[in-house]
């Protein structure tokens, strides 16, 4: 029995050393423009607001977007319930996108964060609009406790950097 044991932890260990090589090279990035860089963006705007995070970064040709709401150019929340909500932050994606050289066919994926998960149904016709329908990102939506400024939504993006 214990040497059936002995002969099952080798065995085990030996497959795990096999599998753990071939993991390697088959995630091994040979790609040279991306190789384990991370850019920090930020705003002159973002920056003078004292906020603690990044606007996006840029990781290895994805671009991770921190969690944006409706806020108008003056940082002001816009007015109007979810959907007027929903519209202003997904222009305001879609405007940083835009500064990045990219667009919203470049997001992959999206986290939706609602103060009231009844606004679900109101949020994704709003959201739909933004979106090709053949190239809808992955998404999840949950709702939360609060949001920054009583916002009713927040959503962050990752996407595709274009070079």
């Amino acid at each position: 029995m214990k040497v059936n044991y002995i002969i099952l932890s080798i065995l085990f260990l030996f497959n795990s050393c096999i599998s753990l090589r071939v993991a390697n090279k088959d995630v091994k990035n040979t790609s040279s423009n991306h190789t384990n860089s991370i850019k920090f963006i930020n705003s002159q705007e973002n920056i003078d607001r004292g906020y603690p995070f990044s606007e996006a970064t840029v990781v290895n040709g994805i671009i991770y977007l921190s969690g944006e709401i409706g806020t108008l150019d003056d940082g002001t929340l816009v007015s109007g319930g979810i959907e007027a909500e929903t519209r202003q932050t997904l222009t305001n994606i879609k405007n940083k996108l835009e500064k990045m050289g990219g667009s919203m066919d470049d997001v992959f994926k999206c986290t939706c964060m609602l103060a009231d998960i009844k606004d679900w149904p109101l949020m994704s016709q709003e959201y739909k609009k933004f979106f090709n329908p053949e190239k809808l990102p992955a998404r999840s939506a949950f709702a939360g406790s609060g949001l920054a400024l009583g916002a009713k939504l927040e959503i962050e993006c990752m996407a595709i950097k274009r070079d």
